[in-house]
C-alpha cells in the first residue's frame, strides 16, 4: 500500500470511531462559548499545528486562544534561548503557560500530544483539572500506553482528560515499515488535525440549532474578512489574544 492509501484509511477508521467522543468535545465547547468562555489548546513540538487548527485561523472559531511554550518569551518576557527542543518534558513549564494567559474559570481547554507523557503537557492537564475546567485530550492511546510516562506522577493526558479523542496513530507515529528496521511516513497531524476541525465543525452546527450565530472567522484573502474578523473579536476584547 502506498503512504497515501494508509493515510486515508487511518483517518476513515478515526472519523467512524471517534463520533462520539467528537460530539461529547463540541458539546463541551458550546456549553463553554454560550458561558462566557474560550477554547483554549495547546500543543508543543508537531503537535502545535494543531493548536493552530482550532484557534485564530479562518473557518474557526474566534473565541480561542493558542497556547504554546514560546508564551514564554512573547509575554513573560523570558530570551528566546529558554526554547529548546527539552522545554517541553519540564513540567515547571505548564504553570507559567497557565499564568500568562487569559484564562476564565468558564474556559475550556483543547491539550494535544500524540505520546501524551512529556512533563509539559501532563503538567498542564493537571492544572486545568485542579482549576474545574472541561479537558479535551487530542492524543494516540496506542502510542501513549505502550510509554511511560515523563512525569513525576506517572501520570499521562490520557488519564487526566474527560474527553479523549484517539488519533489512531500507531507506536512511533510512521505509517511505513523499512526493510532492516524502523519506520516512516508520520500521520499523527493528519488524524489529529482531522478531530480537530470535527470537533470546530461539530460545535458549529450545534450553535446553528440553537438558533445562534457562532463567532467564525473569515479567510482575511477575501473581501470583508479583515472587517468581519475584527468586528468579532472586540467582542472578546482582553479574552483572546493572536501573538506570533
Amino acid at each position: 500500500m502506498t503512504y497515501a492509501s494508509m493515510a486515508l484509511e487511518l483517518a476513515r477508521q478515526v472519523a467512524e470511531t471517534q463520533q462520539e467522543p467528537v460530539r461529547r468535545a463540541a458539546a463541551a465547547v458550546v456549553a463553554s462559548l454560550r458561558a462566557g468562555g474560550v477554547v483554549n489548546a495547546f500543543g508543543s513540538g508537531h503537535s502545535e499545528a494543531i493548536a493552530m487548527e482550532i484557534a485564530g485561523r479562518a473557518g474557526g472559531l474566534v473565541p480561542s486562544n493558542r497556547l504554546t511554550p514560546k508564551d514564554l518569551v512573547l509575554y513573560g518576557g523570558e530570551p528566546a534561548s529558554v526554547l529548546t527542543p527539552e522545554l517541553e518534558r519540564d513540567p515547571a513549564v505548564a504553570h507559567r503557560i497557565y499564568e500568562l494567559a487569559p484564562v476564565a474559570p468558564q474556559d475550556v481547554f483543547v491539550l494535544v500530544s500524540s505520546s501524551g507523557v512529556n512533563g509539559t503537557v501532563v503538567e498542564l492537564a493537571s492544572i486545568v483539572k485542579e482549576r474545574g475546567h472541561q479537558l479535551i485530550a487530542i492524543t494516540s492511546v496506542k502510542h501513549s500506553i505502550q510509554m511511560t510516562s515523563r512525569h513525576p506522577s506517572g501520570g499521562k493526558l490520557l488519564d487526566l482528560a474527560d474527553i479523549v479523542l484517539d488519533n489512531g496513530a500507531p507506536y512511533g507515529d510512521a505509517l511505513m515499515e523499512l526493510p532492516g528496521g524502523g519506520s516512516y511516513g508520520a500521520v499523527s497531524t493528519i488524524t489529529s488535525a482531522l478531530l480537530a476541525q470535527m470537533v470546530v465543525t461539530e460545535a458549529v452546527d450545534l450553535l446553528v440549532e440553537l438558533g445562534e450565530t457562532p463567532p467564525v472567522y473569515l479567510s482575511v484573502n477575501v473581501t470583508g474578512g479583515d472587517e468581519h474578523n475584527k468586528a468579532l473579536e472586540s467582542r472578546y476584547a482582553g479574552r483572546i489574544r493572536r501573538g506570533a
